[in-house]
């Protein structure tokens, strides 16, 4: 059972980090959020969490959007568009997380980190000499000093006990004591950590289902015991499985050849295969349909579909998808998906505008991308159709080079087919 009555507006969010490019893992996360929240009559947020600065790679943010927008995925709120909660951007909402911080200092649940990173060192080697886990928690200062800022900000985990809580797509989850520890809420720059900012901006935003990857399944008691802390409802959870490499051998990363999403674009794939391909990794409708417009996606998804395990990243597959995408297209729409991967030499041909509606059929049942029309180009499929042959007449002519053994040469050659052609 959800803590969410049917009644109440779900509202998901997208919340990346402005530290590259965004390639399909994000992608994937971003469009479940969004077909749920869609599917809901609910609403989606785009979220910015820009507090590691020493990370962050200008001109991200702008990428992110025209990612996101590229695909369909179009927000309620944002950064661009602002909304109730703006703004969308972690950076410029430092005295909320204050607030909270204070909060949780009146309470007794927060205090001054004290040490400096040469004694936390000594007590993560003593620790790794003991043979233990080193744990924060196990050094907590008797006495810290009073937080006005220029200090780490640590939560004081109040209860240490077992946490259970539940997945809509893992199901039932727990871990042990020792998975809780006195983690950083705010560092000592005045930034807030993940940990804690997105916990602040997912209240104050109203976030009731988090799509998120399975390597946050190990951080979730910490953040069950800061929602305990602020003694505030936990949102539902939504574990979604790994992209993995092609090989299924481990997960996918940019390290492994995942691409800038935009690179797709720029190939020539459709917007609407992309989003077919990734939604069928790590969720199916149930049946053997394997392509299916946007709109049906939206319709037909549901939680309990998606998968635990992970599912491989396939170019092949996608190509394949792609090409039942623009074999969908109309006849217009297929040219103006081409038009720019063809030469201006072609496109400038007298016979390009009346024969190119034409021969549509026949490059449409040759491409899976659009961008192979440049290679039917090269090899010369293309010139066929939309360029006059030129003759060298020294090739028509016969052995003897007379115009009257020319003629009778063709004569006979226009005589044969002419009998294969009864023949059929």
């Amino acid at each position: 059972m959800g803590i969410f009555s049917k009644k109440q507006k779900i509202v998901t969010r997208f919340a990346p980090s402005p530290t590259g490019f965004l390639h399909v893992g994000g992608v994937r996360t971003a469009l479940f959020a969004w077909a749920y929240a869609k599917q809901n009559n609910g609403k989606f947020i785009l979220r910015v969490e820009d507090t590691d600065k020493e990370r962050e790679v200008e001109g991200s943010v702008e990428h992110i959007m025209e990612s996101l927008k590229w695909l369909g995925i179009i927000w309620d709120e944002g950064p661009d568009i602002g909304g109730p909660s703006a703004p969308y951007f972690q950076s410029k909402r430092l005295e909320n997380y204050k607030k909270y911080a204070r909060i949780l200092v009146e309470k007794g649940l927060a205090y001054a980190d004290p040490y400096t990173e040469g004694e936390l060192e000594k007590f993560r080697k003593t620790a790794e000499e003991e043979h233990k886990a080193f744990l924060y928690r196990d050094h907590r200062p008797e006495n810290p000093p009073v937080w006005d800022g220029a200090q780490a900000l640590r939560l004081k985990v109040s209860q240490i006990k077992s946490y259970e809580w539940h997945d809509l797509v893992r199901g039932d989850l727990k871990a042990g004591p020792e998975a809780l520890d006195d983690f950083i809420l705010i560092k000592s720059d005045g930034y807030p950590t993940y940990n804690f900012a997105h916990i602040i901006d997912d209240l104050e935003m109203g976030v009731t289902h988090i799509f998120r990857a399975d390597e946050f399944i190990s951080s979730t008691p910490k953040f069950l015991s800061l929602y305990d802390a602020l003694d505030i409802k936990r949102p539902e959870f939504v574990t979604l499985p790994p992209i993995m490499t092609p090989d299924g051998k481990k997960k996918l990363g940019k390290r492994d050849g995942a691409k800038d999403i935009l690179e797709y674009r720029k190939e020539g794939y459709l917007a609407s295969a992309m989003v077919n391909f990734l939604a069928f990794i790590g969720w199916n409708p149930g049946d053997e349909k394997e392509v299916l417009t946007v709109q049906e996606f939206v319709s037909l998804f549901k939680l309990e579909q998606i998968h635990k395990a992970g599912g491989r990243f396939n170019e092949e597959k996608l190509k394949w998808v792609n090409r039942e995408h623009l074999l969908m297209l109309s006849d217009d729409d297929f040219k103006a998906s081409i038009e720019k991967y063809l030469s201006n030499a072609i496109k400038n041909s007298p016979l390009y505008h009346s024969i190119i509606t034409k021969i549509i059929p026949v490059i449409k049942d040759r491409v899976s991308v659009a961008c192979e029309v440049g290679d039917m180009e090269t090899s010369g499929e293309l010139s066929y159709f939309l360029q006059k042959p030129t003759i060298e007449t020294e090739k028509l002519l016969g052995k003897d080079n007379s115009k009257e053994s020319t003629k009778i040469h063709i004569e006979k050659i226009v005589e044969i087919l002419g009998k294969i052609s009864e023949n059929d």
